[in-house]
């Protein structure tokens, strides 16, 4: 049966629509900081997709509620198109420098190389790409130079993509379709669970969580001495496990023990499931340890950071244990909840830093990411566990009895014969696909790049790319050919949506087009 277009025109129209609303916003913000030539930036920006998303409304106005192949398509359409209007701002606001064509009083910036690289079309999309799936690579070489109310723009991209433009949707705009129309839809951008039975309330409940972690994450960066402005973008970004920075060398800019210590909990706490957050608010920290994924976001982050501390410290790396131990719990937690936020140097492109088992051990942490239900990507906990568990099982099955009962217990879940196939199968057939998609992105780039690189390197930074993390070892920038950009951009897009629904809008677009026989 085929996806209904309509259907899909229709619910992708109403996204655009909301993330136009994020360009009005921004407008403020470039006002309140004197950045007034950035603001028609921002209009025409907002206008382009105000009037885009209310034609497809309008024109599919009578199409039908979404069934789950339409939602996949929808999700995967949706945040193609929002990753590349998305990158108007950083176009028109680099346009308007380079041109200069207000008077004086808009305070019109003279034009400077990192804010140039946003004339090329390609970096504003994969700038854009970067922050709405959370990810944090950059083509800003030194970020400290790029306008603030770009700053804000990249932080506000990642702040909103890290729980989900569809969430937004769902959060400021009534459907068609209903509850069940937009619990489909919910279900589409990797999520699945419900806080409470509306889907609309449970959307409020996780706005209401996550714009309070953010107000704290504040605070507790003001405690640590960080400046205002940092703290806000950073809190924006840290909590969204987003990663990107107002300073190139990221947290690392303020050689500051504490602050990096302090950037650890808001790191953690973006990679607990938001139900688990609720529960914990209303007063059931029991929580932290009962529940399967949180006991094991804590386990795997300790187990990480140590073996990696041991790696770095054999390697004499750093001056003393404790900075070998903070470096390495930086970075591990980092890019296992999938944040990208740095405090060091992880590889210099062609120049080795770390070596290869400290390199590939973070990239272990990025492939697993952290909790089901937060704001991280990779391949979720739950995931990993089920195909660890799932595949016990199924070696156990062998020495049992035709006639035995089986179940396979998943923290508190006991799941039947039929119930543990069908998720084992879900969850390899992500990882089968996560990992093809991998593989391909770091063939492309081993043959675009120049010679010289290390393979972990490569690795490193496609895996960087397509698990959302961010980190990168000295490859990625505005000097990497056009084609490893377009397809790290294709790896950032395929991971925050976790496959299925590429998979699925690629089915689909060849059914359309009759090539299945």
């Amino acid at each position: 049966m085929r996806v209904d277009t309509k259907t899909v025109g229709r619910d992708v129209g109403r996204i655009v629509q909301a993330v136009s609303l994020m360009m009005v916003v921004s407008i403020g913000v470039a006002a309140v900081n004197g950045e007034f030539y950035a603001i028609p930036a921002f209009v025409v920006s907002a206008v382009v997709m105000a009037g885009l998303g209310t034609g497809l409304v309008w024109l599919y106005r009578e199409a039908d509620p979404p069934r789950k192949r339409e939602a996949m398509v929808t999700a995967a359409t949706a945040w193609a198109l929002v990753g590349a209007l998305g990158g108007l701002p950083f176009l028109l606001v680099a346009w308007t420098i380079q041109i200069d064509p207000f008077p004086v009083w808009t305070n019109t910036p003279p034009m400077d190389a990192t804010t140039a690289v946003f004339l090329h079309p390609l970096d504003s999309v994969f700038e854009s790409m970067s922050g709405f799936t959370g990810t944090g690579l950059t083509m800003a070489a030194v970020e400290e130079k790029l306008p603030r109310s770009l700053h804000w723009w990249r932080s506000f991209i990642e702040w909103v993509g890290g729980v989900g433009v569809i969430v937004l949707t769902v959060a400021i705009l009534r459907r068609s379709g209903g509850s069940s129309g937009s619990y489909t839809l919910y279900e589409s951008e990797a999520r699945s669970e419900k806080i409470h039975p509306s889907i609309v309330t449970t959307v409020q409940e996780i706005w209401k969580i996550f714009v309070g972690l953010t107000i704290g994450s504040i605070v507790l960066f003001l405690l640590a001495g960080m400046p205002l402005w940092d703290s806000i973008n950073h809190a924006m970004t840290g909590i969204a496990t987003g990663g990107f920075s107002v300073h190139a060398d990221s947290i690392g800019h303020y050689d500051s023990p504490l602050i990096e210590y302090a950037t650890v909990p808001i790191m953690v706490a973006g990679s607990i499931a938001f139900p688990i957050h609720y529960l914990i608010f209303k007063g059931e920290l029991r929580n932290l340890y009962a529940d399967l994924q949180t006991r094991w976001v804590f386990i795997w982050f300790a187990v990480g950071s140590l073996v990696l501390t041991g790696i770095l410290y054999t390697n004499g790396q750093y001056a003393t244990l404790e900075e070998t131990f903070r470096v390495s719990l930086f970075q591990f937690v980092s890019g296992t909840s999938n944040t990208g936020f740095g405090s060091t140097t992880i590889g210099g492109g062609t120049e080795q830093v770390w070596s290869a088992g400290a390199t590939l051990v973070t990239c272990l942490g990025m492939l697993t990411g952290a909790a089901a239900g937060s704001t991280v990507s990779g391949l979720k906990l739950i995931r990993v566990i089920t195909i660890i568990k799932g595949t016990i099982w199924q070696i156990q099955d062998v020495f049992r009895p035709n006639t035995a009962i089986r179940y396979l217990q998943l923290g508190e879940r006991n799941l039947s014969e039929e119930q543990a196939q069908r998720e084992y199968t879900e969850a390899t057939v992500v990882f089968v696909l996560w990992l093809t998609f991998l593989a391909i992105g770091v063939a492309v780039l081993l043959r675009v790049l120049s010679p010289g690189y290390p393979l972990e390197y490569v690795i490193f930074d496609v895996m960087s790319a397509q698990s959302n993390v961010g980190l990168d070892s000295g490859i990625t920038g505005p000097g990497m050919p056009d084609t490893a950009k377009g397809m790290l951009i294709i790896n950032m897009w395929v991971g925050r949506l976790e496959i299925i629904p590429v998979a699925v809008l690629i089915g689909s677009v060849l059914q359309r087009l009759n090539l299945y026989r």
